[in-house]
This record gives C-alpha cells, structure tokens and sequence, in this order.
C-alpha cells in the first residue's frame, strides 16, 4: 500500500501514510474543505432556516399543560 500524499510506502505507524507529516497534510485538508461530497442541498435557504428556528424555539421552550 502507498501512502495517498506522497505515494511511498506506508509505515505501520502512520498507516495509511507513511509520516506523521503527511497524515498532518491529509488533516489540514479536512480542515480546509479540500474533501467534500457534492450535494444539491442550499445550507442558506432562508425558509428552511426558518423552519430549523422554528423547531428549534419550539423545543427549548417549556411545554405547559
């Protein structure tokens, strides 16, 4: 198996990289964004947020009888 950053070999230690420099390469990826899955949903739909709110007002306030 070949490390997925540099393609050399991989170390027991590090698997599936083979140093502790590219697993900290891969995390900074995931941390920027770099690995992401396409996806049609608009997190800034303002119905839906309102929704979301709503639910959520709705939740957290007590319930009476």
């Amino acid at each position: 198996m070949s490390c997925p950053i540099c393609q050399k070999p991989t170390t027991p230690a590090f698997r599936p990289f083979c140093s502790q420099h590219c697993a900290d390469v891969d995390l900074g990826r995931w941390f920027k964004g770099d690995y992401r899955v396409p996806s049609l949903r608009q997190d800034n739909d303002p119905e839906e947020l309102e929704t979301q709110i709503a639910q959520l007002t709705e939740e957290a306030s007590p319930h009476t009888p």
